[in-house]
């Protein structure tokens, strides 16, 4: 069963402008099956076969001259010298098309599942040759196979339009049933052993994409390692914390969390400041791109035990990140303006949705208890920006005021 995706349309308009697409992301989220379905026309190649993939590294510029394009070459990281002559390809019908006055021709469809090299790769040789995008695993807007219109957008006029596309709203309960199921492509379609399939995805991680950056003999401490972050999703990330738990230093901890994060597995969250160098200098807040994998790292069994769970919140928050950023994903926008912010008060916006010269403030509430009428983001007001409406993301089922200054929004909004 193929599930559509939400960033099908975004590949379809790149393919008619540029000579490459790369697709980043992390294992088993259906890269290849997406590339097969949008250009089921198109000859494709993987680097999994032996033979090819000896072909590629004996003779990359005879594979590539071997292959008419337009072609799909999937797993490409195996043989990175391929991308060199790609290059070459691209530099070549770029000049005959300027030439002639001619429209740029898709050439190649690239994709891999060890990102972490393949970034590096792609950044060498391509830059500023192809369109690159990111695939997560299934948003809840992909799992329902609801219209997506756009990325989430918190200016509440928008919000107040999508409010009105809504037919069913998710209880509490059955939101946790989601954060449990996470959105892996295989796992939604097949409904296998819950244990027996993220252990061989975790195992297969390690084995094929970590085991090369890693020494051998560190494999079951970056497992202990994985877990112990799991633990930490929705936290500020202190690297001295996680180095004493794990018995390791802060120095690899860096490094291990640059491999989660460059695979997609985690995503970071910058503190928001004016100061450009004090986010990066700040400790960003950590999460899981997808909370059933968290879930598993972190033993839990059930949803309901979830829910009622001391992580429940962080989950909860975890859940609503993810699928905030999927929606940029799959719009292909920029994440690079969504931020959080935390005082040495302890005073803290779960999200800031940076926009020109303005902010859009955001909590989020599993919803337990009300919000009081009195709600404000009056810390915010010293970075001296125009504050737009805020919002309190939560298990509601419209946008309403909580008073002028805030509204709830329904986590069910995110990815319309």
């Amino acid at each position: 069963m193929y599930i559509k995706r939400n960033i099908e349309n975004k590949i379809i308009e790149a393919s008619k402008q540029f000579a490459s697409i790369t697709i980043y992301g992390p294992r088993q989220v259906g890269k290849s099956t997406l590339i097969e379905k949008v250009f089921p026309n198109i000859n494709y190649v993987t680097l999994d076969d032996i033979e090819l993939r000896d072909y590629a590294l004996r003779d990359p510029k005879g594979f590539i001259k071997y292959y008419s394009h337009p072609l799909i070459i999937d797993e490409i990281q195996k043989a990175p010298k391929l991308l060199e002559y790609i290059k070459i390809e691209i530099d070549e019908m770029k000049k005959k098309c300027l030439d002639n006055n001619d429209h740029i021709k898709l050439l190649y469809i690239i994709s891999g599942s060890n990102q972490y090299e393949l970034q590096d790769a792609i950044t060498e040789s391509l830059a500023g040759r192809t369109c690159i995008f990111n695939l997560s695993s299934l948003s809840y807007n992909e799992i329902k196979q609801r219209e997506s219109f756009s990325h989430f957008d918190p200016e509440i006029n928008i919000l107040r339009e999508k409010n009105k596309l809504l037919k069913n709203y998710r209880s509490r309960k059955e939101i946790f049933e989601d954060i449990m199921l996470g959105g892996m492509p295989e796992y939604i379609a097949l409904k296998p052993n819950r244990d027996m399939f993220f252990k061989s995805y975790i195992s297969t991680y390690i084995e094929k994409d970590v085991k090369k950056i890693i020494s051998a003999s560190k494999e079951t401490t970056f497992m202990n390692f994985m877990k112990y972050v799991a633990l930490r999703t929705a936290c500020q990330l202190d690297y001295n914390e996680i180095a004493r738990s794990v018995g390791i230093d802060v120095r690899t901890v860096k490094n291990w969390i640059s491999i989660l994060e460059t695979s997609g597995i985690i995503k970071l969250i910058r503190p928001y400041s004016p100061n450009i160098s004090d986010r990066v200098i700040k400790k960003p807040k950590l999460y899981f791109m997808d909370t059933g994998l968290c879930a598993y790292l972190c033993g839990m069994p059930n949803a309901e035990i979830l829910e009622k769970s001391t992580f429940s919140g962080a989950f909860y928050e975890t859940y609503v990140v993810s699928e905030i950023i999927k929606s940029y994903y799959n719009n292909y926008q920029n994440v690079d303006n969504i931020y959080y912010y935390r005082d040495k008060d302890q005073y803290e916006v779960d999200l800031i949705i940076e926009s020109y010269d303005s902010i859009y403030p955001i909590e989020i509430k599993k919803g337990i208890n009300p919000v009081s009428h009195n709600k404000r983001f009056t810390v915010l007001k010293k970075f001296k920006k125009n504050i737009n409406i805020g919002l309190v993301i939560d298990s509601s089922d419209k946008v309403l005021p909580i008073n002028d200054e805030v509204y709830y929004c329904p986590i069910d909004i995110i990815g319309l």
